[in-house]
């Protein structure tokens, strides 16, 4: 049997590298395998649901933040969203103005996409830089959920069967909680979305050369538009999810977690300057995230230390996704030169 060189031996490992999704998987594989050897009860059905619920909120936002993105643009207004669109459907059911679980989501979706849509014209429109539109939002936005709120808060008893959601699996068919399947949908949906569709295609080329694109007929301000009207749509969205998971509302809901919203795409390899990125990989970076955010706990990590151990984690997956670019670089440019 004649001996295996190098290279086939190689081979394999190359394929993984060459892959950044590959690579994130084999990543998220190691990190819980460490962290089933320290602690047997983390990958449980029932504690991995629970991972999944209580992260839901991030992985949703993370792809609006992934469209974004790709254009080149960002939105750090989005918690500020959540917490209005979650605080009003909050002090809603609190003084009975509504009581259906339906109506309370389509309320919280609308306030986020008039959120969203507002910053959208603004950026696309009003040409002021994402950073500095969103910035005054961010402000803007959380101010108005502390006036709605008006020194109150909604508990699990003022929020009646709106509650009920978070518990329930009428979605998934009794076996998916309701969370869990919404966020599976967003995923299927926003992958149709960025893969197949014209719009996605869009939002690539845009990102990717935004001259090319006007050059070429797609309507820049438009495709602007509408990524931060999406985006606003699902931290609208999350506001109402992340009342129903936590049952509260509360003005403060998810306050700075847009970095962590950031940083799942950041680790998923999306650029931050435009053009790069995938659902897969949003999804891979929201995992890991939530991992991370799990397992610190369970180690017997020190709650001081966790953020510290948290951001050395972050940076080392970020480091691995420049290195496993730069092999995937090389290796097209040497496919070029054959």
């Amino acid at each position: 049997m004649p001996e295996q060189t190098p290279e086939k031996k190689q081979s394999l490992w190359k394929r993984i590298t060459a892959s950044r999704e590959a690579s994130l998987l084999l990543v998220l594989i190691v990190l819980c395998a460490l962290i089933e050897i320290r602690s047997p009860e983390f990958l449980t059905f029932s504690n991995i649901g629970e991972i999944l619920k209580n992260n839901a909120v991030i992985m949703i936002m993370s792809l609006g933040m992934l469209c974004v993105l790709l254009t080149g643009g960002i939105d750090i207004s989005i918690t500020s969203t959540l917490a209005l669109s979650g605080m009003t459907v909050g002090m809603l059911f609190k003084y009975k103005v509504i009581q259906s679980t339906a109506l309370g989501f389509l309320i919280a979706i609308a306030i986020g996409a008039a959120c969203g849509a507002l910053i959208g014209v603004i950026v696309s429109r009003g040409g002021v830089m994402p950073i500095i539109a969103t910035m005054g939002f961010m402000y803007i936005y959380r101010g108005l959920a502390y006036l709605i709120a008006n020194s109150q808060w909604a508990g699990a008893d003022a929020l009646g069967s709106f509650t009920d959601f978070a518990l329930s699996s009428s979605l998934g068919f009794g076996v998916i909680n309701n969370v869990i399947m919404i966020t599976i949908l967003c995923y299927v949906v926003f992958f149709i979305l960025l893969k197949w569709t014209k719009f996605g295609r869009s939002i690539y080329a845009i990102g990717s050369n935004r001259e090319a694109a006007e050059i070429s007929g797609t309507h820049v301000a438009r495709v602007e538009f509408l990524v931060y009207l999406i985006m606003g749509l699902l931290a609208g969205l999350c506001g109402a999810l992340s009342v129903t998971v936590y049952s509260s509302a509360q003005p403060n809901m998810v306050l700075g977690k847009e970095m962590d919203v950031i940083a799942a795409c950041v680790i998923g390899g999306v650029s931050m300057s435009g053009g790069r990125g995938s659902v897969g990989g949003a999804l891979l970076g929201s995992l890991i995230l939530a991992v991370i955010a799990k397992a610190l706990p369970l180690v017997g990590i020190d709650s001081i230390a966790q953020n510290t151990v948290k951001g050395v984690i972050i940076l080392a997956v970020v480091i691995l996704n420049v290195v496993t670019k730069r092999m995937m670089d090389r290796s097209n440019l040497e496919r070029r030169k054959i």
